[in-house]
């Protein structure tokens, strides 16, 4: 019993810790949030599929995303970046263990921070739809899954070599349109997501949402049929094309949002004009339910919490630190620890005064000469006790 009240004044001087700057959701207000955002976690998969040095703007295309979604709040435990990682180590980098997507070379992208989930020739084919599935034996590491819910929302981004209905995996395979929608269709009939956005950087882009058949997908792609993805520019000192131009104004878009931003889907689709891009980009919306006119970016590009409802009266923190209106109790440090240790008791059926007997300890004042005599006396006896056992 001594060990449970210990635990429980302990519990209560916690409870004055925390209950200071503690704010409470009532159950009205968080099914508001839920209603509103119609999910409670965002996810975002990112993927470049291209490998070699003469594809660095598709490295950085991807590693400007993965920015982009850790800027607005989405964390790397829910980010699934798929890329090659050959370019910031190869030998004809000037600038050995960097990435660049502008030619002023602002913004180092790879930086010290990046968390590669899938690189080298783990990203293939089957590691992606294996990803969108969950379909792994039970030793896969937590972080390399996408660990969504019928409440997510999920961001997927590609980039890289494609044609008509197919998107080359580092020109060793090719994932076809009719592979991204069935792996959709399971996704929905195993309840993994909410609402996708998927969005393609690639030459022909649009025909690989053609072949999707779900509900509740939006899909962007950089060019129709017969039209390819170009790039934005080049970096003399590099020696490649360090963006494409799809990404890039993506990128200058987003740039300017913020996690609290009203910016919507349609914002978005504004920006992709031929003068832009050098090409016909492409939208699908039949399968989505919303109006995209309404639907915020940051449904997507940012991070949106989960949100427990619980019946905060019965919550014994809270019950510790108001009254029954409701109202916040301030008090000074020691009254409220002593207010709060009463309540806890009260709520535990444990008598205070044999409690405060109990846990009563006497402290004794020793002068200098006392506290030497209690050090001798404690030594001779240790060593009369080792005398005899030896």
């Amino acid at each position: 019993m001594r060990v449970f009240h210990r635990l429980l004044v302990m519990l209560g001087l916690f409870s004055c810790i925390i209950g200071l700057d503690t704010d409470f959701i009532d159950e009205e207000k968080a099914q508001k949030v839920i209603s509103e955002s119609g999910h409670t976690n965002n996810w975002a998969v990112l993927v470049s599929t291209s490998r070699f040095w003469f594809n660095y703007r598709h490295i950085a295309n991807v590693l400007s995303l993965y920015r982009t979604v850790k800027r607005m709040g989405i964390p790397d435990s829910q980010i699934i970046l798929m890329l090659a990682d050959d370019i910031a180590c190869n030998p004809r980098n000037a600038a050995p263990g960097t990435v660049f997507n502008n030619m002023n070379q602002a913004i180092d992208l790879y930086g010290d921070s990046i968390e590669v989930d899938y690189r080298g020739y783990d990203v293939t084919v089957e590691n992606f739809i294996r990803l969108l599935t969950d379909r792994w034996d039970k030793d896969h590491p937590r972080t390399k899954r996408l660990l969504t819910d019928e409440n997510s929302n999920i961001f997927i981004y590609m980039t890289g070599h494609g044609g008509n209905e197919f998107l080359k995996f580092q020109d060793a395979e090719e994932i076809g349109s009719y592979d991204i929608a069935d792996a959709f269709a399971q996704m929905h009939e195993m309840k993994r997501y909410n609402e996708i956005f998927f969005m393609i950087d690639t030459c022909q882009a649009n025909s690989m949402y053609e072949r999707f058949y779900s509900p509740n997908i939006l899909a962007v792609g950089s060019s129709k049929i017969d039209q390819s993805s170009y790039s934005h520019h080049s970096d003399l000192e590099i020696g490649v094309a360090v963006i494409d131009r799809f990404t890039y104004y993506t990128l200058d878009f987003l740039e300017n949002i913020e996690q609290s931003s009203d910016a919507t889907i349609e914002d978005l689709f504004d920006i992709y004009t031929f003068e832009n891009i050098h090409s016909d980009p492409g939208f699908r919306t039949d399968l989505f339910k919303r109006d995209i006119s309404t639907v915020k970016l940051t449904d997507f590009f940012g991070n949106v919490q989960k949100v427990i409802v619980d019946n905060v009266e019965s919550d014994i923190l809270y019950s510790a630190n108001h009254d029954k209106s409701g109202n916040r109790i301030v008090l000074p440090a020691k009254e409220q620890q002593k207010n709060s240790t009463e309540k806890l008791l009260k709520r535990a059926n444990i008598d205070q005064i044999s409690y405060l007997k109990e846990t009563k300890s006497t402290l004794v004042d020793l002068t200098p000469i006392q506290a030497r005599l209690v050090a001798i006396s404690g030594f001779v006896a240790i060593l009369g006790l080792w005398l005899i056992a030896k």
